[in-house]
């Protein structure tokens, strides 16, 4: 196995593959480079001497300037290296005219719903208008167990703090979040609770939700009852029987709607897990299918990319705007816009947001940018879709599968055990977490640095996983029974 890797030819450091050591000679691309200090995996080693305010180069990108002069040799992170980026920006439409290949759709075992929409589950969902009847759904959820089997796949209550005390954006956002949930099709059935006197009750709900089936989702309003918990397990029952009578029926791989996410990244995320993720979103909307890419403070440094593979001059316009309106968001809550990198991506080899970024929108592939969603909207076109979403992982993920996504991919190179309302398959980056965490990971594209297999053999064998999991093989988080949900909250609580 090589030491390091370098990986565009304009690229002035390389990615350690392990721990390197002071005084170790490597070799990397047929010339010798002695390591002037430690280097962990996942870190990055200049290639050549770096003078101070010099750019430092990676994925054939900028990702910083030297903040003083770098030997060849020497680690290259946060103690010598600083962001290029600054606040909003104009952007010129440089057409790339990217274009993927179309290829005869598979199939999977999904269940096909009234409105012409795939479901890859088939759920009993307890969706609570507001915090105050957590609790009563919780307490549904637990005695609804009962009804697990015969058609029901899962019973699950998406409790959350909010539907009251909101205003503006907030309010708007949560009920738009709720209705998307009431009308996804890994539900085959919902419980719509609600208490009576909140701001975003069931009506308010129900006027988002556009056409439903209502023999599928169901409302109750707690104070018009005598005993919410009794009305509430008959209606569950009632879901439950109707839903017995679903059942899986072959689908083409058109019906996918895949989200791509990513979180605890590493120095081998950019270049193993989320290289990995886009050959997949490539194969899957040269089917047919759909892709969302979301968390848009992870795109900055890295916009211009996606910029450029829009398919229209509308579509480019519509990412100017989630690009420079998301800036707008820091600095209206007077907050510093590239402070991104967390602890743990700077422990795993990230050392600023343009580095982050160009890795992160590896997930993306090659495809054409075909359409732009604000938070809490639903998926319209086919293809490669961008979401407006910030970059915590559990909000996100949320607003992926509101937004449509029948399935989430989360690549990682520090492992998590989080999920969201949809299955949450987890890539890792590297092959020691895949080995360490197998109760957390489902697919190791660390394959990719120490195997003979290929980016495409990987992305070829992650797409046949996701055609199993939509077929009904549970995740990891799905075998642990963990169902996360998150509303974005941004502004004040009366």
């Amino acid at each position: 196995m090589a030491d390091v890797l370098r990986i565009h030819a304009s690229d002035n450091v390389a990615v350690a593959l392990h721990p390197l050591y002071e005084g170790q000679r490597v070799e990397c691309e047929g010339f010798a480079l002695d390591i002037r200090e430690e280097i962990p995996a996942g870190h990055k080693v200049a290639l050549r001497e770096i003078p101070a305010n010099q750019k430092v180069m990676k994925y054939g990108f900028p990702i910083g300037y030297a903040k003083v002069d770098i030997s060849a040799g020497a680690h290259v992170h946060v103690h010598n290296l600083h962001t290029l980026l600054s606040g909003e920006l104009s952007y010129t439409w440089n057409p790339a005219h990217p274009h993927v290949k179309p290829r005869d759709p598979e199939t999977f075992q999904g269940y096909m719903r009234s409105n012409g929409k795939v479901g890859i589950r088939n759920e009993l969902w307890i969706i609570p208008t507001v915090g105050c009847v957590n609790d009563i759904a919780r307490g549904l959820e637990r005695d609804a167990q009962s009804l697990l089997g015969n058609g029901v796949d899962t019973v699950c209550a998406f409790t959350h703090p909010y539907g009251c005390s909101q205003m503006g954006d907030d309010q708007e956002h949560t009920r738009k979040i709720l209705a998307d949930l009431c009308v996804h099709p890994n539900a085959g059935g919902v419980l719509v609770l609600g208490l009576g006197c909140e701001n975003s009750g069931v009506e308010e709900i129900r006027k988002r939700m556009g056409d439903f089936d209502e023999s599928r989702v169901r409302f109750l309003v707690c104070q018009e009852v005598e005993d919410e918990h009794e009305v509430g397990m008959d209606i569950l029952r009632s879901l439950a029987a109707a839903m017995q009578e679903d059942q899986r029926v072959p689908c083409p791989a058109s019906k996918l709607v895949v989200g791509l996410k990513c979180g605890g990244s590493d120095g081998f995320s950019g270049i193993t897990a989320n290289p990995v993720i886009g050959g997949f979103s490539d194969k899957l909307v040269s089917q047919g299918g759909t892709t969302i890419l979301t968390e848009v403070p992870e795109m900055f440094g890295a916009e211009t990319i996606l910029m450029n593979r829009c398919e229209s001059q509308e579509v480019f316009e519509k990412t100017v705007h989630l690009i420079n309106d998301f800036k707008g968001y820091f600095e209206s809550h007077h907050q510093t816009i590239y402070e991104n990198p967390s602890p743990g991506n700077k422990a795993g080899g990230i050392s600023t947001l343009e580095d982050k970024a160009l890795g992160c929108t590896q997930k993306s592939g090659f495809a054409p940018v075909a359409d732009v969603l604000q938070y809490a909207d639903q998926v319209k076109t086919t293809g490669l879709n961008l979401l407006s979403a910030p970059g915590n992982d559990l909000v996100a993920a949320t607003a992926l599968a509101a937004a449509g996504a029948q399935l989430i991919l989360f690549s990682t190179g520090r492992g998590t055990p989080f999920a969201c309302p949809v299955p949450t398959l987890k890539i890792a980056s590297n092959s020691p977490l895949a080995a360490r965490k197998k109760g957390w990971i489902d697919f190791n594209a660390g394959a990719l640095l120490d195997s003979k297999e290929s980016l495409d053999d990987l992305s070829e064998n992650l797409l046949a996983k996701v055609l199993a999991v939509a077929s009904g093989q549970q995740v990891c988080s799905e075998k642990h029974g963990f169902h996360d949900f998150a509303i974005f909250k941004d502004g004040v609580t009366l």
